[in-house]
């Protein structure tokens, strides 16, 4: 247990699995208390029993991110048992492949729903909640992607919904920043990093183009994509909300983290 968050409350999105589950552990490995949320009930208490089964505290609370009202629940919930609320990450999201032909407008406005109007409700009730702080403050740090940045053919809405993610967010910035409410929100923006959501499309991939296996897979269609040689783990990207969510970052806000292996860079 290190102290970069010692004392401070997040709320991750998410967390059950992937890049949310790693970025809770991570946030109590430095001292954050945690309120763990996600639809999937039984992986996301396995989280808090692992992080409890370290020594640090965590609670889990059923979440749809989708739904208003159980966004109010879950305020109200870290809110009672914590007293305050200084970091929230929202994590949670979905992908579905397809190009702008094959979109349907209900998977569209699904992933839409998932990855940007979460990310909406998630930063206003934080606001909400932070601003009851002494003193006012605390971190908002959304999950975007490089597609939020450059486009792919395969991912309309994803990219569309990634791309709301990171714009959002600085508008969230600049209000929070100018109403001198303490508040930073920034935007974290991952390459393909191995999630038990990218693991069904490597395994869709292996059956398609009818690789040997799992690894040949990621060595020939994604790794090229990332010029430093290999997709991400979740630890890559969860450090880096780490150092969001700590005073390090205390002079960053509206700004986009890239954790990507140089993929925009190309």
């Amino acid at each position: 247990m290190s102290d970069r968050v010692s004392g401070k409350v997040a709320i991750v999105t998410g967390a059950a699995s992937g890049i949310g589950r790693m970025s809770a552990i991570r946030l109590a490995q430095e001292g954050a208390n945690l309120a763990i949320t996600d639809l999937n009930v039984i992986d996301g208490q396995s989280a808090v029993q692992e992080i409890v089964d370290a020594g640090g505290e965590a609670i889990f609370v059923e979440h749809d991110v989708t739904n208003e009202d159980r966004w109010k629940a879950v305020i109200a919930a870290v809110l009672e048992r914590f007293g305050r609320l200084d970091v929230i990450v929202n994590c949670a999201g979905i992908s579905i492949s397809h190009s702008v032909e094959d979109t349907p407008l209900d998977e569209w406005n699904q992933i839409m729903s998932v990855n940007a109007d979460s990310v909406f409700l998630g930063t206003k009730y934080a606001i909400e909640a932070m601003k009851r702080n002494d003193p006012v403050g605390g971190s908002i740090i959304n999950i975007s992607s490089a597609y939020g940045i450059i486009g792919e053919a395969l991912n309309a809405a994803y990219c569309a919904s990634k791309g709301a993610v990171m714009n959002f967010t600085k508008s969230a910035a600049l209000h929070c920043g100018k109403s001198g409410y303490n508040i930073r929100v920034n935007s974290v923006h991952p390459g393909v990093v191995r999630t038990p959501m990218t693991e069904v499309e490597i395994n869709e991939l292996v059956e398609l183009k009818g690789y040997d296996s799992v690894e040949e897979a990621l060595e020939k269609e994604w790794a090229p994509t990332h010029p430093i040689g290999r997709i991400g783990d979740p630890i890559d990207v969860a450090n880096g909300i780490v150092y969001l969510a700590s005073d390090e970052s205390s002079f960053m806000t509206g700004a986009e983290l890239v954790i990507d292996g140089g993929m925009v860079a190309q």
